[in-house]
């Protein structure tokens, strides 16, 4: 009996080749589900926006600085994606499945190179296939942008560093520059890549007892390092001339704080497959919050693990020093370049800003398996059969139970009606221009303007009214997405004219002055511009302070909308058309508002 049961666990590398691709698939499945339940959400309203309405292969919509980040590859994904089918989830859920299933087989083509096919390769694969820490970032289209890419490059560089260290291959050398140019194409971060690769190299070689790791890693992977050296350079020189530096120190106090978060509160619990909780305020997205109860366990877990591999292997302890370490800059990194005024500190629990560190944990893990034993001492408890697949598979129901309630709180998404509402709408009424006005401050915050505006947004769009500077009709999109008839406040009037029977007489190429009631600091204003024109024609409009616009009119008595930027006590009208003669009366100029 007891050798029939030990049988059971003799597994072949074949049966391990099947058990590894079964884990995959069945991630991806989850991963999935995930994407099937998820929707356009913030940033992907600007990748969008600029992918539709910009040329593809344009240095405006490549060569962008979009909140510091510099990501041609994800704006080209984008614009490709919105000019087959604009705000169709289906192609950025193709591209996010594609992607991890791209990562998940060069993680499990790294662990191979590392532990073969042995039983053992399963576990830092089942880490990293199925742990919390990647799911948010998944679930996001942008994120998933960045994030998904830069896991892919990592992995595969590091595995193409072992191989030409081993055989002295050039060609390793080049694929893997190649891919790290492609993982900076989408991700910044990816600055990151060569060098993981060398630490996964010379920590392999120092678990192996090699002597002089370092050297040896960069004598035989010297092709690849300066070919890396090369690229960063002009990529850091690019990066620089285009993106506007966001450093900002947080103070030691604050840092701390955020330090804490992302570590306790975001990273630890995923650990053990937490944290299980996820709260949000919509319509920022979800974070981590883990028990007090699993923080603690976790914590005592990760220090138990520490201590029971450091007395039982040997040679780890740059394994864990390293893997630290590439966790904390990551979090540094956040701190310095996502902190502001307004930064909360459940920024760190979105656990977004370090997702990568899941490929580094599954290669830490894989070195530490890797490394000798202390001489003979018996077989630990948690690494006998029964007890690592059991550890494992508690792991993956745990994880599988934060994505679950992840999902089901990103789902709760404002964007989603938003948008399905306001394409029936802006299709339904195609016969008026649409002023210029952002969107829902629940799809995005003023904070990203210009490009929360809806001619950006709806420009992908091909059913929908043209957006302009004036409109016969005054329609505005309210805060469920619909298309309603509008009004403009009455902050400021237009005076009356002193023409009798006319008002203002506007019939000269030169500006008219029509005084205000009161000044108007510098802002976007609308105009109801209420006139009696001799003909169709147009004219030109403006603030006192401010750029002019032209707006068409039409003869007899009417009204047009008009939208200014500027400010002053007056207008200046003026005809654009020969022998138009306008007449301008009294109206309102402020705001629009829903009627």
């Amino acid at each position: 009996m007891t050798d029939d049961v030990g049988s059971r666990w003799q597994l072949g590398p074949a049966r391990v080749l099947h058990l590894a691709l079964g884990l995959i698939a069945v991630s991806l499945l989850v991963r999935s589900w995930v994407a099937a339940r998820s929707d356009f959400y913030w940033d992907d309203l600007i990748l969008n926006g600029r992918g539709g309405s910009l040329p593809l292969l344009s240095a405006d919509l490549l060569v962008y600085d979009h909140d510091g980040h510099l990501m041609p590859g994800a704006f080209l994904v984008a614009g490709i994606a919105t000019r087959i089918a604009p705000y169709q989830w289906i192609l950025p859920m193709i591209t996010m499945i594609a992607l991890q299933a791209a990562a998940s087989y060069a993680v499990f083509r790294l662990l191979r190179k590392i532990l073969g096919l042995l039983p053992a390769v399963l576990i830092p694969l089942a880490l990293y296939l199925f742990t919390p820490l990647t799911v948010p970032a998944f679930a996001w289209w942008a994120a998933a942008l960045n994030a998904l890419p830069l896991q892919i490059a990592l992995a595969w560089v590091a595995g193409d560093a072992l191989e030409l260290c081993r055989t002295g291959r050039r060609r390793y050398a080049i694929s893997a520059i190649l891919v790290t140019v492609a993982g900076l194409l989408f991700f910044e971060k990816s600055v990151v890549v060569p060098f993981v690769a060398f630490a996964t190299v010379a920590l392999l070689a120092h678990v192996d007892g090699a002597p002089r790791p370092l050297w040896s890693t960069l004598r035989r992977g010297a092709p690849l390092w300066i070919g890396s050296g090369v690229v960063l350079g002009g990529w850091a020189a690019l990066y620089l001339f285009t993106v506007e530096s966001q450093f900002e120190w947080a103070g030691p106090s604050r840092a701390f704080q955020l330090f804490h978060h992302a570590t306790s509160l975001g990273l630890v619990p995923t650990l053990l497959g937490g944290p299980w909780t996820w709260d949000r305020w919509i319509p920022s997205p979800p974070w981590a919050s883990p028990s007090p109860a699993l923080v603690v366990v976790s914590w005592l877990v990760l220090l138990a693990v520490v201590v029971a591999t450091m007395r039982s292997k040997r040679r780890i302890g740059a394994v864990w020093i390293l893997t630290a370490g590439y966790f904390l800059l990551s979090v540094a990194a956040m701190v310095v370049t996502r902190w502001g005024a307004d930064t909360t500190y459940e920024l760190a629990q979105t656990l977004r800003y370090f997702t990568d560190t899941a490929v580094v944990l599954a290669i830490g893990t894989a070195l530490i398996v890797r490394a000798p034993a202390r001489g003979p001492v018996p077989v630990p408890f948690l690494t006998r059969p029964v007890v690592a697949a059991t550890v494992v598979a508690a792991f993956v129901v745990g994880s599988l139970w934060s994505t679950y309630t992840f999902t089901r709180s990103w789902a709760e998404n404002p964007t989603t009606d938003y948008l399905t509402t306001a394409r029936a709408s802006l299709a339904e009424h195609q016969d008026a221009a649409l002023l210029e006005q952002p969107v829902s401050i629940w799809v995005l915050l003023p904070v990203a303007y210009p490009n929360n505006l809806v001619s950006r947004v709806f420009a992908p769009l091909p059913d929908r009214p043209a957006f302009a500077d004036s409109t016969d009709r005054l329609r505005m999109l309210d805060d469920s997405g619909k298309l309603v008839d509008a009004q403009v406040t009455w902050v400021r009037s237009l005076e009356p004219g002193t023409v009798p029977d006319c008002g203002h007489l506007v019939d000269q190429r030169s500006f008219v002055p029509v005084a205000l009631d009161g000044p108007l600091t510098g802002w976007e204003w609308t105009v109801q511009l209420n006139y009696l024109a001799s003909a169709d024609g147009e004219l030109s409009v403006a603030m006192e302070v401010g750029d002019p616009v032209r707006v068409p009119v039409h003869r007899g008595l009417n009204s047009v909308y008009v939208r200014l930027t500027g400010g002053g006590q007056s207008l200046r009208v003026k005809t654009l058309t020969p022998d138009l003669s306008v007449c301008v009366g009294v109206g309102p100029v402020g705001v629009v508002v829903p009627k």
